[in-house]
């Protein structure tokens, strides 16, 4: 089997396995987005006030 074959060979078999894919709806992946967005924002939020009260007890401490 030479190289172009093999390529040949890869591609076809890559289209017949995405033909088998169930892609999610436009609903789902607005869904999800936002869901994701959500977490991030809650994360940004907690790491932030952890972050902020150790600062503040190493002030006291340091002081």
């Amino acid at each position: 089997m030479n190289i172009f074959s093999k390529i040949s060979n890869y591609i076809r078999e890559s289209i017949a396995e995405l033909k088998k894919v169930t892609w999610p709806t436009r609903k789902q992946t607005v869904n999800y987005t936002l869901l994701i967005i959500g977490i991030s924002l809650g994360l940004a939020l907690f790491i932030g006030i952890v972050d902020y009260i150790l600062t503040m007890g190493f002030q006291q401490v340091i002081k």
